[in-house]
């Protein structure tokens, strides 16, 4: 049997709800003298933070560490680990809660890092760690306002934006703080997403298992500038995605097993060289293409739950998989797919830990031999295992084997790490 549930997968879960007003002292959590069981090392600062919460100010700040080594194969071996970090420091404004606007939302990330890790190392495609920031201070990374509309039917937000967080999404394969850290493990390879840069998007959900989703940004946008010189100044490059997708729960002698499953296309304006055999030399111009479109396809789905009775216990197995697709002529991979799995609360009494497998694969386009390339592909397989020490701290040992590196003739890579977050 087939019921509808769920929303769509992007809705922003920093967003805190409406609550009566109450004082600091009467909203002070009885954890936060017991820094092993606080939700964040800080704790809710005697009651301070939760009440802000509940009345529309939320802050967050997460640390992320990676260790990384490039133990076998690749492009060097010899000193060739890094550690590499990144914070995040969130500030969600409610303005319903605050009692301003119903269904508004102010929203700022400001992001920094060291390191570029191991990449040069390994010569892959992909790339091995998407928690690798490089050496940045802090950046504005976003800064929107949303708008819901008629409820949760419609969502409108406008600003500097990134499509990452509410296109192509998954549940087990979207987020390299927590599970996957291969880049071919958390977005659809093939799709050329912008930077974060100014945009505007919407997300209708007219009935709760089904949503449509369309978005636009500035395709020539850097994440460490502004972006309005980009945006509104010289070309309007702008580009553009669309997306269907249903959300259902099944009903299962295993629980109810919710899923998602979506397909979308994009538009890129910008001007890109074709691939095209220059005849030593004589032939000068190089011919372009624009307006270049793609499609991809993806899904996730619990398949079991270990308590089927508790609707609230997400423990169990949920399977994935992704495709793309982009033209060949201009594109470097022409077909992408993904897959794998992820276990929640695999090991008795470790109902927190995560334990994840995937395998992605970019197969590259074979008009790249007309620019004296031997095109092949390349394939990742990637396993972690998400350790929940504390519930502000978690370790991730990781381990990847990358064949074909460059999609052509590299050496099969191995590359062994761990990952550290903190919830602050």
């Amino acid at each position: 049997m087939l019921s509808a549930a769920g929303a769509f997968a992007g809705d922003a879960t920093t967003q805190p709800g409406s609550a009566p007003i109450e004082t600091p002292a009467s909203r002070s959590s009885p954890d936060d003298s017991d820094v092993f069981a606080r939700d964040r090392l800080l704790g809710s600062w005697w009651g301070t933070r939760s009440f802000l919460e509940d009345n529309g100010l939320t802050f967050n700040l997460t640390l992320t560490t990676v260790y990384q080594h490039n133990a076998h194969g690749g492009l060097q071996t010899k000193n060739a680990h890094k550690i590499t970090g990144s914070y995040g420091l969130e500030l969600t404004l409610d303005l319903g809660a605050m009692k301003l606007i119903d269904g508004g939302t102010v929203y700022a990330l400001a992001e920094g890092g060291w390191s570029d890790g191991v990449d040069e190392y390994v010569g892959s495609l992909f790339g091995v760690n998407g928690e690798a920031f490089g050496d940045e201070e802090v950046v504005l990374s976003e800064l929107w306002y949303e708008q819901k509309i008629l409820g949760e039917a419609l969502r409108v937000r406008g600003g500097k934006i990134d499509l990452t967080v509410d296109f192509d999404t998954n549940a087990y394969a979207n987020d390299s703080v927590t599970q996957f850290l291969n880049n071919g493990l958390a977005n659809t390879a093939n799709i050329p997403f912008p930077e974060p840069g100014h945009g505007v998007q919407l997300v209708a959900t007219p009935c709760p298992w089904f949503y449509f989703a369309a978005g636009g940004a500035d395709a020539d946008a850097e994440n460490v500038r502004a972006g309005f010189d980009t945006a509104y100044h010289g070309p309007d490059n702008f580009f553009s995605i669309y997306e269907f997708g249903v959300t259902p729960t099944l009903e299962t002698a295993w629980g109810k097993l919710p899923g998602a499953y979506r397909v979308g296309m994009w538009h890129d304006p910008r001007a890109k060289e074709k691939f095209f055999n220059d005849r030593f030399g004589y032939r000068l111009s190089v011919p372009l293409k624009r307006d270049d479109v793609g499609f991809y396809a993806g899904f996730d789905q619990a398949v079991f739950r270990e308590n089927p009775a508790d609707s609230s216990d997400e423990q169990g197995l949920g399977v994935f998989a992704r495709y793309g697709y982009a033209h060949s002529d201009v594109n470097e991979i022409e077909n992408f797919w993904s897959v794998g799995w992820q276990y929640l609360g695999l090991i008795p009494t470790r109902d927190e830990d995560t334990l994840g497998f995937g395998v992605a694969s970019g197969i590259l386009s074979d008009k790249l031999t007309r620019i004296g390339r031997d095109p092949h592909h390349e394939t990742v397989l990637e396993t972690y295992y998400r350790m929940q020490i504390l519930p502000w701290l978690s370790v991730s040992p990781d381990f990847q084997w990358i064949l074909r590196p460059d999609g052509e003739n590299g050496r099969d890579a191995f590359v062994a790490g761990f990952r550290v977050q903190m919830s602050f």
